[in-house]
């Protein structure tokens, strides 16, 4: 079968998947915004990458302006026409798209609609519902309204899909409420690819460049964007200078890193390492130079996005430091699988306790950093994700097109 696969950002989960549907025998392309921004996984060709398999990044002329609503807007239409152009030249016979803006899902599944192409739906995030709250507080009155038509669009494509993927149950009462078939709903929770992240030397190269191999460490990677607070990040930082004895290096770009240049030159956060992201091939070596990995989410986050580095953290075998709310997916594999310490993002004191706690007990941040990679090993094992997958792919191909649209109803 003709599979294509676009994960906007480039994770590195679902290119793994594109490969190993590939090495089943179907021919994959695998697509993702190279105008994005965000940290890759592997998505160069590989010397070993299977026949019929083949990843391409899209670039389209206008910038990628992230926090100009009016500039994002334009590209995100920009780039749906450009994906609708390779899918229509490709002619899959399954279009998968997977943390795509909804202005960029539009023409797309416009077109599969139009040629009879089985289209599936990979909700990530609620999109529509973190727009409405975003723009909501930042624009009060005509933020609601063009939060309330996003919501309606993210509804209507998902109704309009020919199966959706949910990475948590959590997400299942708000699909129900929009009328979304149960039989055309699939949940298969987000992992990280455990041979990109191995266990590694916690004294390594990377640990050696950056002058902490010798020291305790907190490590942050990813972006730090509108769902992260960077104010709680400069808090540890704070609190570790404070401490003087561990060090906290943030591998990050973006509004959130650029905040924390700030503070760290005017409170002078000595303790604080500020760095771009890293090569994706030297991501092991980042992680495993931690003795505990760091990842932060806003409260109004809540159940409507799960934080993937959290994902990758558990596969490096190192405790993991998360501030979130306690009904987050993350926070409940955490806290459920004792792979690190999950503390409330309001309460910036009980991340510096919990910080301490770690820093302060080698013995305790193994066996957090051991708990972390078992499940791993159990929950990311790919072959079975395939398998979940490959049974979405036939049902999306076997719809009836011709009623796959929910009926409407006023309310809707």
């Amino acid at each position: 079968m003709r599979i294509l696969i676009h994960d906007y950002a480039g994770h590195p989960f679902q290119v793994q998947l594109s490969r190993t549907l590939a090495r089943r025998g179907h021919e994959v392309l695998h697509l993702y915004s190279a105008s994005n921004p965000t940290p890759k996984g592997a998505v160069a060709p590989r010397a070993d990458d299977p026949a019929g398999f083949t990843v391409e990044g899209l670039r389209i002329e206008s910038a990628y302006e992230r926090y100009s609503y009016i500039r994002r807007w334009r590209h995100e239409r920009d780039y749906g026409r450009r994906l609708a152009a390779r899918v229509a030249a490709w002619a899959p016979d399954i279009a998968i798209l997977a943390n795509t803006p909804l202005d960029s899902v539009a023409p797309v599944q416009a077109l599969c609609r139009k040629r009879g192409i089985g289209f599936v739906l990979w909700i990530q995030d609620l999109l529509g519902i973190a727009t409405e709250r975003i723009l909501a507080g930042a624009i009060p009155v005509l933020g609601r309204w063009i939060g309330a038509w996003y919501v309606a669009m993210e509804r209507r494509f998902a109704r309009r899909s020919d199966h959706v993927v949910l990475i948590t149950e959590d997400f299942r009462p708000i699909l129900d409420g929009w009328r979304v078939p149960a039989e055309r709903m699939t949940v298969i929770e987000n992992w990280a690819p455990l041979e990109d992240f191995p266990p590694a030397p916690r004294d390594n190269p990377w640990a050696r460049e950056q002058g902490i191999a010798d020291c305790l460490a907190i490590v942050y990677t990813g972006m730090m964007g509108l769902k992260h607070n960077p104010a709680l990040v400069r808090d540890l930082a704070a609190h570790l200078t404070r401490r003087g004895d561990a060090r906290l290096v943030v591998v990050s770009e973006g509004r959130g890193a650029d905040w924390l240049r700030v503070r760290k030159a005017a409170e002078g956060l000595d303790a604080l390492d500020l760095l771009p992201f890293q090569p994706f091939d030297r991501m092991a070596e980042v992680m495993a130079s931690a003795d505990a990995l760091l990842a932060v989410l806003e409260p109004d986050a809540g159940i409507f996005s799960v934080p993937s580095k959290v994902l990758s953290y558990l596969c490096a075998g190192r405790a993991i430091l998360l501030a979130a709310p306690a009904e987050n997916l993350a926070a409940r594999i955490v806290a459920r699988h004792e792979a690190g310490i999950a503390v409330p993002p309001g309460d910036p004191a009980a991340l510096l306790v919990a910080a301490d706690r770690l820093l302060d007990d080698a013995a305790e941040r193994t066996r957090l950093g051991r708990n972390a990679r078992e499940y791993a090993m159990t929950a990311f094992e790919i072959g079975g994700i395939a398998d979940r997958f490959e049974t979405v792919i036939a049902a999306a191909a076997g719809a009836d097109r011709g009623t796959g649209l929910a009926p409407e109803s006023p309310r809707n």
